[in-house]
């Protein structure tokens, strides 16, 4: 099926219907020249013991985002930018192989536990289960918080190949101010914020989790990249905006990501229902399009290594 390019929603527009769930999620994001340069990182894949996620002054105890027994192989990361900031991949370097990477944004704040006890759904089994029948790799970057409030769903996903799930912090506080509304963590809270996710992942059995990060409405400065480079994370951002969020028109979020897609894209969708309810059929719509245009479905790591 071939799905016609439309005008979409203006951005703008859609960047002030969003709630503190979906705050800036798939916006843009704020960087200054040695955070674009942590962009130009180069793989760093199979690296030693000593320079695994947590490793150093942590390195006493376990780290929160150590690979987990029954794990695949430590998959690859970006080497630290410009002072040894974070890296940062927004799209694959090797342009020319038709490669795609759907990944979908697991959002719950820190505080809405009581929106989910009154019946709001932050979760979207229907979309995970379409992934599968699809047969598309797919990466979550799944909130801490997200984890807690749906664990069998964070342990389906996390010990499944076709996927793995990547951090988008705990609470979805901004790293960097202002950003959305977001309120804002400093350079302590936020590397325990990143932590407490990882340690929430583990607590709910997943074992297919990497040592990516997604910041919070992709806000982030070299204040943010410098706080997280201990984790030993690699930040991921996107390059297409899928507009699915508080989206009402399926074929509308499928013409833009039809639109922007190009070989080694990132694109950024997300899996709550309240928020992103017409997610999947848009996936369902892009799926088969891609392909027929000769598209390959990838996770972010096979992106990274290339």
């Amino acid at each position: 099926m071939t799905i016609s390019v439309r005008n979409v929603v203006a951005s703008a527009a859609l960047s002030a219907a969003l709630t503190a769930s979906l705050a800036g999620c798939g916006g843009a994001s704020g960087t200054t020249d040695a955070g674009r340069e942590a962009r130009l990182g180069t793989p760093a894949a199979s690296a030693p013991a000593d320079s695994a996620p947590g490793a150093g002054a942590a390195s006493q105890s376990p780290s929160p985002n150590a690979p987990q027994a029954g794990a695949p192989a430590r998959p690859p990361t970006l080497a630290p930018g410009p002072n040894g900031l974070t890296p940062v991949f927004e799209r694959a370097k090797q342009q020319t192989d038709k490669t795609v990477a759907l990944t979908f944004d697991a959002d719950m704040t820190s505080d809405q536990g009581p929106r989910a006890a009154d019946g709001e759904h932050f979760d979207n089994p229907q979309l995970i289960s379409a992934l599968r029948t699809l047969k598309v790799p797919s990466t979550v970057f799944m909130t801490g918080r997200w984890a807690e409030e749906y664990p069998d769903q964070t342990k389906s996903i996390g010990t499944d190949p076709n996927f793995e799930i990547a951090n988008h912090s705990y609470s979805h506080h901004a790293f960097k101010s202002p950003c959305y509304g977001l309120p804002a963590l400093d350079g302590a809270a936020a590397r325990a914020d990143v932590d407490r996710a990882f340690a929430a992942f583990r607590q709910a059995g997943a074992v297919n989790t990497v040592p990516y990060f997604r910041f919070p409405g992709g806000c982030y400065d070299d204040q943010a990249l410098r706080a997280l480079s201990t984790a030993k994370v690699t930040a991921v951002q996107w390059d297409v905006v899928s507009g699915d969020a508080f989206a009402k028109d399926p074929d509308a979020v499928a013409e833009q990501v039809l639109a922007g897609v190009k070989p080694g894209s990132v694109v950024v969708m997300h899996c709550t229902r309240s928020a992103a309810p017409v997610t999947e059929e848009a996936v369902r719509k892009i799926v088969p399009e891609l392909r027929k245009r000769g598209y390959r479905f990838v996770k972010v790591s096979e992106l990274i290594g290339k």
